[in-house]
């Protein structure tokens, strides 16, 4: 069918699973208070079309949390939006779904003759009889029957005939949406285009519904070869939780059905990334960095190159923009780091330096990066501090230091440090790492005249904020000097250790003869 009878204008509906399919999900599973704020967040902030939140029969618990879904949602105009998976076991599933106030069930059907056969035991008229009185319960109680044609993608691809007399069977039920899944995650696209294509073409009347699975990575792609072939919608979860590999990304789902196929969608973008991380926090499963709209990362610029040409006009700024999603672009600063990188990330925290300041701090950046160090927007004014205060010309440079420390023991180190570009070595102990580098460091500096080490009045660490345990570390220690003055000299490393050693070596410096 041509593209634009199917995309132009086209409304698709989003159903999301991830309080029912996203619970499939290893390790995962949701308290009751968290469905509650997590079904809030879904149909209040993210505005998504449908829900589906739980299997009937799994606990008392799980009835509890459902109970409360529904009653909020019954308030806010949304009940008919809450779903809830039932099994084909007549008044079984529909009982405990209206027990807990609700109007929807997703009938778990068998959409694969050999699972029919197999692990129902039934013959394929046997298990449409048995759906149909289960239509049939739930009707007469007021609920609304959507059907699941489970693991639809192999038993079309085995048996068809068994799947075009299945919905031939139920068309005339009542059901408000034929669900399709690829429940194992099988099909490739053009898979998707020539089943769903089929379906549609044979069964125009019907309402279908795509469930994807992502097992070969492929759930996104089949997403849009499914709405090409015309489904209506398409089901999803928050950061692809759900069994196995996961099921399609509403984050993905959303923004390449409105970037890429121009549809219209319901999804209010600027909750995209609130909504994922309340689903990490609750599920324990957090994204990847990279993860496409949701990864920490996908916001940041890290070569040079590209903060340049965005800083000169916005060369590398696509409609993908992190502003769509409440989020902000970054520039990153390492060894890749760029005029541009430093000084959009100076922009941001207000600060002005002169052309030959930024020179400087720039270098530094690279050698951090170099290091391997991980250099943040939150470590420029330590790392500023840091640079700008340093002496263009030092004698005492620290070449190697090696340290050791035990539990209720003295620590150890061993020192190296150069001095007018001749390499001493001596060995340390003391309490503390630090003490240890100062007891050596000493005995290195003794025989020099006019390199001496001032008292230590204050000892002060500083980290940003930011809770990484490889955070750059800014140590400020403050010595006594001759006629009652003071003096503050800072050192930054991820090492609290090593930045105090930095801290050191700049006092003496700054004040040798």
């Amino acid at each position: 069918m041509p593209k634009d009878q199917h995309t132009s204008k086209r409304k698709i509906t989003l159903m999301d699973t991830t309080l029912r399919d996203g619970e499939q999900t290893q390790g995962v599973s949701f308290a009751p208070a968290e469905k509650l704020s997590l079904a809030q967040a879904l149909l209040g902030r993210l505005n998504v079309d449908r829900i589906e939140v739980a299997s009937a029969g799994v606990s008392q618990g799980e009835q509890e949390a459902v109970k409360k879904i529904n009653s909020w949602a019954a308030s806010n105009g949304h009940l008919d939006k809450v779903e809830v998976l039932g099994l084909v076991d007549v008044n079984r599933s529909v009982d405990w779904i209206t027990s807990a106030g609700g109007k929807v069930i997703n009938l778990l059907a068998k959409g694969s003759k050999k699972h029919c056969l197999t692990q129902l035991r039934q013959q394929p008229e046997q298990h449409i009889e048995r759906i149909k009185q289960t239509i049939e319960y739930a009707h007469s109680q007021g609920v609304a029957v959507n059907i699941y044609l489970e693991d639809w993608s192999n038993g079309y691809a085995d048996s068809p005939d068994y799947v075009y007399h299945l919905v031939d069977s139920l068309k005339e039920c009542g059901i408000g949406h034929f669900m399709l899944p690829d429940t194992l995650g099988v099909m490739s696209p053009s898979e998707v285009s020539e089943a769903i294509g089929d379906m549609v073409t044979r069964f125009p009347q019907l309402n279908f519904d795509f469930h994807p699975h992502n097992d070969y990575g492929l759930a996104t792609a089949n997403v849009m070869a499914a709405v090409e072939a015309g489904i209506s919608a398409i089901h999803c979860t928050v950061n692809c939780l759900g069994e196995r590999a996961g099921n399609a990304s509403l984050a993905e789902v959303s923004v390449v059905l409105r970037d890429k196929m121009g549809l219209d969608l319901n999804i209010d973008e600027q909750h995209i990334v609130d909504v994922s991380k309340m689903v990490e926090s609750f599920s324990g499963k957090f994204v990847s960095g990279n993860a496409p709209i949701l990864g920490k990362d996908v916001f940041t610029q890290t070569a040079g190159i590209h903060a340049d040409g965005d800083k000169k006009g916005d060369l590398y700024v696509t409609k993908l923009s992190p502003e769509r999603f409440a989020r902000k672009r970054t520039y990153a600063l390492g060894k890749l780091a760029g005029k541009a990188s430093l000084e959009n990330n100076l922009d941001e925290l207000g600060i002005k330096l002169s052309s030959d300041d930024q020179k400087k701090i720039l270098q530094k950046v690279i050698e951090l990066g170099d290091a391997k160090q991980t250099v943040t927007s939150e470590d420029l004014p330590f790392i500023i501090a840091d640079v700008l205060e340093s002496k263009d010309s030092q004698r005492v440079i620290l070449v190697d230091c090696k340290t050791s420390s035990q539990l209720n023991g003295e620590s150890e180190t061993e020192l190296t440090i150069s001095i007018d570009g001749t390499n001493h070595t001596q060995s340390g102990q003391g309490n503390g790492a630090y003490d240890a580098f100062a007891d050596a460091l000493d005995k290195i500096l003794t025989p020099h005249a006019g390199l001496n080490r001032p008292k230590l009045l204050d000892y002060q660490v500083h980290i940003p904020k930011g809770g990484k345990t490889n955070a750059l570390t800014e140590a400020s220690i403050t010595w006594e000097l001759e006629n009652n003055r003071k003096m503050t000299t800072r050192g930054v490393d991820s090492n609290q250790v090593v930045a105090a050693m930095y801290a050191t070596l700049k006092a003496i410096n700054s004040l040798a003869k």
